[in-house]
């Protein structure tokens, strides 16, 4: 048998291996087929493999040289169900992963099992990986086909470079459309979302073309209402679309549609408004070609009653009747569907079709606009979150993508709050930045105003729906810009050029938004889960479920035994400690490895309590300073990095390993005494002790720790220059490897947005057996429009601490030494009281996990 696996047919998606003919020549071989002797230069880990594993008797192999590959794509898609599978499964999606060993490129399909690594993002693009074990999965219904998956694999660093000019071994790879290895499905979804269109099957060359009118008999939206019962033939409709939804992506294992797509328009002529749903393939086809205000002829489509429990957006013009009790449907068959886009210089007056009128506000407008308002904003942007996610349902696969973002307008001191999730435009959503350009300006349209000005502080942002759309470019010609508020902000940033609010512009960070109500009843009104407060025990379950960039909040019970504060110290020392080298334990090869990696965990997390001990403070102290700075380095950032601190001595934040640049607020002026304290002296750590935890620490059971604050949850001054590289830092990791431009700059060179340093908080649990460690960052700034988590955290603690308001005349500002000064003082009064601490639990990928204390509630005094 020669020793060349290929090219599997079946079905529009499968491209695999190939049994290749030994007298063919390599070049030019559909499939990829390479010869076993006469490969001129360095022979192919990948070949080598490929003929290992067709040699042996059975499906898999070690290989018999592990070398370190490149990981050039992951990519995601659903599974049918096989057909010996009787039970309908929930959803299940695969992942292809495309290497390359220097010499060729290959595409395989990821065993299930290792999924979690795609998960936490463990396994990326841009890293080095080693492949411990491969198998071979044949396709039963084609001679000598199979493709190679990956059973066992060890994820390593991330690379500086990695060439794509390596050819695919098998030439099938690279033809266009891409195609999934596995299944009948024709395409990859998104790697995190499922609303956001992905690959080379979303066209976009959809161009309006002028029609010949004098054949064409058109009917009209209230007249196709009364009569479409008794029709079979429908005549054309003549419509502009007046809002266009994001996509919905429904496919299920048990269902067989290749590309099972939905989204809504609603169309409207001079008599109505209705519905239009276009389904499957016409999706990839027309999606991203159609846009609001666009005319549309309308042939060949069918029509069908609403569905009940839909809301539709509202009319544009009131005066226009909104049809309910039918929908309209486009489909590639049954009947297929003839759509137009007919240029505007042919619309006719007399045709009548409806206007596009928006309903913008300023940011002065909002205070007094009622709960779920839809309204449209424009301004620009001052502050862009990170990317997060969060689960549809719980225990499913599915996410919702969003970001948190500040724009400003001029009209108010304070910027909308903006809950941008995913509109189906990630060539936008993935490329937006603070404006640094007074003429760059960003419109969200179709908004709901969120309110409750019952709570304290209260609460009001603007969320997107499913109909909002996101212009950030291409303004020109917009049906937006003859709105006289539109056109009074653009006026308003063309006389500002060089405003305080261009040049303070923020990225990226932890956000802790939105702020929680005063009382702890409250709260648990406001909350909808099925279990209100989370036993402390369970924590580390919710910690570990977690995927990357999901964000959740949880309540827990317990009680404050240590307050450490950890003070905002040079980016030099931060760099050296924040980098995560992965050791040869970590959990990043199989499921197998992870769990032996948390038994060790475990065991090891049992004895973290004795670091507390001053003996091992002094012994660790004496060895840590007699290392080299590489050892230093593997004991500072181990295999439990992500959860156990070093141990410690008490004096230094250096020794400490803190990572001290942490800053969670926004100022726009720097703090001069905390840098004159940084650079002159070491900075030394405040600490209150309960005297509970002195008798407690050494009889705990499990002590977690959560307290480390990554790089990533700094928010940054914004630089142009670098607003590739501060933009992709705080993106989802892409699904295909992107090539850096240059040496890419370190993520802590950039200037923190300003900190006051923060605040490692140990909780211990009321059976006084579990203990957590969490992150508390304090915010202090007049320009932070969130919640004063100070005041909310001293009030909690019947403390008063009231800091002067800063003013552009005033640099007066509490020291971050009088801040812990006073937090440590008001913890003392904390003494073994109960308290509900509101935490938010945040997977940052790649075994980075972080826990921050948002608010603490005592249920003793909850009015």
């Amino acid at each position: 048998m020669s020793g060349e696996l290929g090219q599997p047919q079946a079905g529009p998606s499968h491209a695999g291996l190939e049994f290749p003919n030994p007298e063919r020549s390599r070049s030019g071989v559909p499939g990829g087929v390479i010869r076993r002797v006469g490969a001129q230069g360095r022979r192919s880990w990948i070949q080598k493999v490929l003929e290992q594993i067709t040699d042996s008797p059975l499906q898999w192999v070690t290989p018999s040289e592990v070398v370190p590959v490149a990981v050039l794509a992951v990519q995601r898609y659903l599974l049918e169900d096989e057909p010996r599978d009787t039970i309908p499964k929930p959803p299940l999606y695969c992942y292809d992963v495309t290497i390359s060993d220097g010499v060729y490129q290959e595409k395989c399909y990821l065993d299930p099992s290792l999924n979690f690594l795609v998960y936490k993002n463990i396994l990326k693009v841009g890293i080095e990986m080693k492949i411990c074990r491969v198998s071979c999965l044949y396709n039963e219904k084609r001679l000598g086909q199979g493709i190679l998956c990956i059973d066992n694999v060890h994820c390593g660093d991330t690379l500086e470079a990695i060439s794509l000019e390596t050819p695919f071994r098998n030439s099938a790879h690279k033809e266009i459309p891409e195609r999934p290895l596995r299944g009948g499905k024709s395409h990859y979804l998104a790697l995190w979302n499922n609303e956001d269109p992905y690959g080379d099957i979303w066209l976009t060359n959809k161009q309006p073309e002028e029609h010949n009118f004098n054949n064409t008999k058109i009917i009209s939206l209230s007249h196709l209402e009364m009569t479409w019962a008794n029709r079979r033939n429908f005549p054309a409709l003549l419509v502009r679309i007046l809002h266009k939804s994001k996509l919905r992506y429904y496919g299920k294992p048990d269902k067989k549609m290749i590309e099972p797509y939905q989204t809504f328009l609603e169309v409207a002529d001079s008599s109505g408004t209705v519905s239009v749903i276009m389904w499957n393939a016409l999706c990839p086809e027309w999606y991203k070609s159609l846009r609001v205000g666009l005319v549309l002829l309308l042939q060949d489509y069918s029509v069908k009653k609403s569905y009940p429990f839909r809301m539709q957006p509202l009319p544009v013009d009131p005066q226009i009747k909104l049809i309910s009790t039918m929908e309209i449907c486009l489909n590639l068959r049954d009947p297929p569907t003839n759509i137009i886009i007919i240029p505007e210089k042919q619309v006719k007056p007399e045709w009548r079709l409806p206007k596009l009128n928006h309903r913008f506000i300023t940011r002065s407008e909002l205070d007094d606009v009622p709960e779920n308002y839809i309204c449209d904003v424009i301004g620009i942007l001052i502050f862009v979150g990170r990317v997060q996610r969060s689960k549809k349902k719980e225990n499913r696969e599915d996410f919702w993508s969003y970001r948190w973002i500040h724009i400003a307008d001029g009209t108010s001191e304070q910027p909308f709050i903006v809950e941008l999730f995913s509109t189906s435009q990630p060539e936008i959503f993935e490329n937006i930045y603070p404006s640094t350009q007074s003429m760059t300006y960003f419109v969200c349209t179709q908004l709901k105003v969120v309110r409750n000005d019952h709570q304290v502080p209260k609460l009001l942002y603007l969320t997107t729906t499913n109909e909002s759309r996101v212009f950030i470019t291409g303004h020109r010609g917009q049906p937006y810009t003859n709105d006289t508020k539109v056109k009074n902000f653009i006026h308003w940033i063309k006389t500002r050029t060089d405003s305080e609010e261009v040049k303070n512009t923020v990225i990226g960070g932890y956000y802790p938004y939105p702020p929680v109500p005063e009382t702890f009843t409250k709260y648990s009104s406001s909350v909808k889960v099925e279990s209100l407060l989370t036993a402390i025990s369970e924590v580390r379950k919710e910690i570990e479920d977690l995927q990357y960039r999901e964000q959740k909040r949880i309540a827990i019970q317990g009680i404050i035994t240590v307050i450490k504060y950890i003070p905002h110290a040079s980016a030099t020392e931060n760099a050296s400690a924040s980098e995560t080298p992965r050791g040869a334990n970590q959990p990043s090869t199989s499921q197998a490895a992870r769990r032996e990696n948390q038994s060790q965990e475990r065991d090891n997390n049992n004895k973290r309590h004795q670091d507390d001990d001053p003996m091992s403070s002094q012994g660790f102290q004496t060895a840590y300073t007699s290392l080299s700075p590489t050892k230093k380095k593997r004991i500072v950032q181990g295999p439990n990095a992500k959860q156990v601190p070093v141990p410690q001595p008490e004096t230094s934040a250096q020794t400490k390993g803190c990572k001290p640049d942490m800053p969670n607020i926004f100022l726009n002026r720097e703090s001069a005494s905390a840098s004159a304290a940084g650079k002159g002296r070491r900075p030394i750590s405040d600490r209150w002790e309960s005297q509970l935890w002195k008798e407690k620490k050494f009889a705990l059971i499990d002590h977690l720790h959560y307290s480390h604050v990554y790089p990533e949850s700094i928010p940054r001054k914004f630089i142009f220059e670098q607003r590739k590289f501060l933009t992709e830092q705080f993106n989802s990791q892409p699904a295909k490897y992107i090539p850096p431009e240059g040496r890419p700059p370190n993520l802590d060179d950039f200037k923190s947005a300003r900190s006051l340093g923060h605040f490692e908080v140990t909780i211990l649990g009321l059976n006084h057996e579990i203990a957590i460690d969490v992150a508390f960052l304090p915010m202090y700034s007049p320009e932070d429009l969130r919640t004063s988590q100070i005041d909310s955290l001293l009030s909690c603690m019947n403390y008063s601490c009231v800091y002067p308001q800063a003013t552009p005349g005033n640099d007066s500002m509490a020291s971050p030494r009088a801040l812990a000064s006073d937090i440590i003082k008001a913890a003392s009064k904390l003494d073994k009281a109960h308290i509900v601490g509101i935490l938010d639990i945040c997977n940052l990928g790649n075994d980075k996990v972080e826990v921050y204390l948002h608010r603490i509630y005592s249920p003793t005094n909850d009015s």
